[in-house]
């Protein structure tokens, strides 16, 4: 469905167009560019846009399937980029990626979302009120679009590392009963991560086209080159983020092994208390299977004392198992 058509002149928003087919016609005669927002269209929906702005079949494929990632194609007529931005649930503590499919050219901005992880109404609204950065074209869309997710891909990284904070605290914690789900947790932690990193990883090439840096040259067609700083500073933050996701994965990787030498060690005490245990109860055993045996001519047999003796020396025998097992720290 079409969620947003605005034809936008000089930073300024002008009133739209009466019929979708010519929102193109009337942005350049006014000087300006239109800028269609879709929210998973249908094929039928997807295809007026499509004959209008004369997208290419393979990126308006893309668009329709979703499951992309991130990525920038150019074509003869447009510009297309792939963005998954990610969304934080405080409840559940998980990470869930939606998409942006962004159709650059001339003069359009076609953009089309997937979930709901992508606030584009709050970008419009933001640049609806700085017309001196709308004013600049599609390019300051796409750049305002890319600013949005990376910024919000900082903030979901400062709630992993929090609950990081928390994983570590319940991991190194001494109440071992509280401790029993804990691997299951650190997996899921680590799937989070690994869906961020889905999203932001494979995004540091198409940023780094649009800055116009390394072995690209210049930028794509259809961005502004004054643009390019911009750009540069969005592939910064990006960085930035790709650091801390790396970081936070190598942190739970050493917490789940530092989880698991733990759970080692509690084993291996828990073996030792049982072997202590058993290697107790085999003295009395003995001692009781040999003169269970009714043989006639035994030590003691004829002894009065014979029993409580018997028994004497498997108390003392018990005792200094014992204290030998106490002070190895069996016990």
């Amino acid at each position: 469905m079409i969620v947003d058509c605005g034809i936008y002149r000089e930073g300024h928003r002008v009133e739209g167009p009466s019929d979708l087919s010519d929102a193109l016609d009337e942005a350049r005669a006014a000087g300006g560019f239109v800028w269609i927002g879709l929210h998973e269209p249908s094929p039928e929906e997807f295809e007026l846009v499509t004959e209008e702005f004369r997208l290419h079949p393979l990126a308006v494929e893309d668009a329709l399937k979703a499951h992309q990632r991130p990525k920038l194609e150019v074509y003869d007529d447009s510009l297309f980029l792939v963005l998954k931005p990610v969304v934080y649930e405080p409840e559940s503590d998980a990470v869930s990626s939606g998409e942006v499919m962004i159709f650059l050219g001339d003069a359009f901005v076609v953009t089309v979302r997937h979930g709901e992880g992508a606030p584009l109404a709050a970008v419009r609204k933001r640049l609806e009120r700085e017309p001196e950065m709308l004013g600049k074209g599609p390019t300051a869309v796409l750049y305002a679009i890319a600013d949005a997710t990376v910024d919000h891909y900082l903030e979901v990284a400062g709630e992993l590392q929090n609950d990081l904070e928390e994983l570590e605290t319940e991991v190194f914690s001494p109440d071992v009963a509280g401790s029993r789900h804990t691997a299951s947790r650190i997996y899921t932690f680590k799937r989070q991560i690994l869906e961020f990193r889905r999203a932001s990883g494979p995004l540091a090439l198409p940023l780094t086209r649009l800055a116009g840096n390394g072995p690209f040259g210049a930028a794509p067609p259809f961005v502004n080159d004054k643009a390019r700083p911009f750009f540069r500073d969005v592939h910064d933050h990006l960085t930035r983020v790709n650091e801390s996701v790396d970081g936070l994965d190598r942190l739970v990787s050493d917490v789940l092994s530092a989880h698991l030498a733990q759970m080692s060690v509690r084993q291996n005490d828990d073996m030792r208390k049982i072997s202590a245990w058993a290697a107790m109860a085999a003295v009395p055993t003995m001692l009781a299977g040999i003169y269970g045996m009714n043989f006639e001519h035994m030590p003691e047999l004829r002894w009065v004392w014979s029993y409580p003796a018997v028994i004497g020396v498997m108390v003392v025998l018990e005792v200094l198992l014992y204290r030998l097992f106490k002070r190895r720290g069996w016990m």
